[in-house]
C-alpha cells in the first residue's frame, strides 16, 4: 500500500473526507468494521469475566494509551509523566512493545536509567527516544509487557511502571488507566477499523480512569467529560536542534531559508503545518510510514528531494532523527530536528493522582 492510498484512508477515517464517493467507501467498509468491533468486545469481555487472565506486577502500573490508530502523542505524554515522577525521586520504568526494532518480541532492557544499551534499530524508535531524552528513565521492551515487567523487577527494581501504548494490552493489570484523545478528532469518524480510526468500539472509553485531550490549543478551555478527570495537553514546537549536535536554534533564526521537511509519523501534515506556523519556508515535504526505517532507498529519496527542490536545509521530527545515523554527511550537516514541548494543564493535580498510587 503506497503513501497516497494511506493518506486517503486516514482522511476518510478521521472524517475530513465527506463527499458522496467517500461515504460510499465507508458503507463498503462498514461490515468489516462491525465484525472487528464485535471481536474486540468479545475479547474485552473475556478479560472482564476472567476467562482470559490479567496478570499483576508487584509495583503500580500506569497505562498511557489511545483508542485510535496512531498520532495522539503517546510518547511525549509518557516522557512528560516520567519526568514528573523522576523529579519526585521515584524510580520509573517504561514498558514498551519495541515496535519496529529488530528485537521486537523479545524482553530486553533498553536503559537502566544510566546507560542506554540498545540503538533504535534494535529496540524501536520510541523506546530509544524515551531512553535518550528522559534522564534517569529505565526502559524495557517486550511484546508481553508482564514478562517485561518481571525482567525490570529482577534487574532494575522500579517504584512504578509506565505502560506505553497500553490501553489494549489487557493482559497486564493497570492501577491507573490513562486514555489519550486528540482534541481535533477524538474518535475519528466514529467507525472502527478498517472504516475508521478506532482500535476498539467507542464504548471502550469507559475503561479509562482519566482522559488527557492532546494537541489542545493553548489558552482555550476544555470540555469536561462527566465522571472522569479530564486534562488538556498542548503540543508545540519550540526549537530546532542540529542533527549532528550542538546548540538549538530558535525558529526565528531559521526563517528566510528553504527547507525540505520529512517525517515518518502517524500525522505528518500536523508536523508540517506546525513548521509553517513557526515561519519556516517549506519547499517540499516527504511523507514516510509511521515508524519508518531509513534504509538506503529512503536516504537516497531525501538526497534527491533536497537537490530537486532547491532546499538549503532539511528538518524532521525527534522520532525520525534518532534513525538517521546513515544519512550522507553533507545532508546530515544541514539537517535539523524539531523539538516538541508538552504542557499538561493542571499537571499538579495529575501528579497527586500518580503519587496516590505510591507509598
Amino acid at each position: 500500500m503506497n503513501i497516497p492510498v494511506l493518506t486517503y484512508w486516514r482522511e476518510l477515517a478521521n472524517g475530513t473526507r465527506t463527499a458522496t464517493p467517500d461515504q460510499l467507501m465507508i458503507l463498503l467498509l462498514a461490515p468489516f468494521a462491525q465484525v472487528y468491533s464485535f471481536i474486540q468486545r468479545i475479547r474485552a469481555g473475556l478479560y472482564w469475566i476472567g476467562i482470559l487472565k490479567t496478570n499483576r506486577l508487584p509495583r503500580p502500573v500506569v497505562s498511557i494509551g489511545n483508542i485510535t490508530v496512531g498520532g495522539t502523542g503517546k510518547t511525549p505524554i509518557t516522557a512528560f509523566i516520567a519526568r514528573m515522577l523522576i523529579q519526585q525521586g521515584y524510580r520509573v520504568a517504561v514498558l514498551s512493545r519495541g515496535y519496529g526494532g529488530s528485537l521486537e518480541g523479545e524482553c530486553v532492557v533498553v536503559s537502566d536509567g544510566v546507560t542506554v544499551m540498545l540503538g533504535p534499530d534494535e529496540c524501536g524508535d520510541e523506546p530509544y527516544l524515551l531512553a535518550t531524552t528522559v534522564p534517569g528513565l529505565m526502559v524495557v521492551i517486550g511484546t508481553d509487557r508482564y514478562a517485561a515487567g518481571q525482567l525490570a523487577m529482577q534487574q532494575l527494581a522500579p517504584d512504578i511502571f509506565l505502560l506505553d501504548d497500553g490501553f489494549q494490552h489487557l493482559r497486564l493489570w493497570r492501577d491507573l488507566n490513562i486514555l489519550l484523545l486528540d482534541c481535533t478528532r477524538p474518535l475519528g469518524n466514529g467507525w472502527a477499523l478498517p472504516a475508521g480510526l478506532l482500535r476498539e468500539p467507542a464504548s471502550a472509553t469507559d475503561r479509562a480512569d482519566l482522559i488527557i485531550m492532546t494537541r489542545f490549543p493553548e489558552g482555550t478551555s476544555i470540555a469536561r467529560i462527566p465522571g472522569k478527570p479530564t486534562f488538556a495537553a498542548s503540543h508545540r514546537l519550540v526549537d530546532a536542534l542540529p542533527l549532528r549536535g550542538g546548540e538549538p536554534f530558535p525558529f526565528p533564526a531559521l526563517t528566510g531559508y528553504r527547507f525540505l521537511a520529512f517525517a515518518g509519523i502517524a500525522q505528518p501534515d500536523s508536523f508540517f503545518s506546525g513548521l509553517r506556523d513557526k515561519g519556516l519556508t517549506i519547499v517540499q515535504t516527504l511523507h514516510f510510514p509511521d515508524h519508518a526505517g531509513y534504509d538506503h532507498a529512503r536516504l537516497e529519496e531525501i538526497a534527491a528531494a533536497m537537490q530537486s527542490s532547491g532546499a538549503e536545509y532539511a528538518i524532521t521530527t525527534e522520532k525520525d532523527g534518532v534513525k538517521l545515523k546513515r544519512l550522507a554527511p553533507d545532508i546530515a550537516a544541514v539537517t535539523y530536528v524539531a523539538r516538541l514541548k508538552i504542557e499538561i494543564e493542571r499537571s499538579a493535580e495529575l501528579l497527586v493522582l500518580l503519587r496516590n498510587l505510591l507509598p
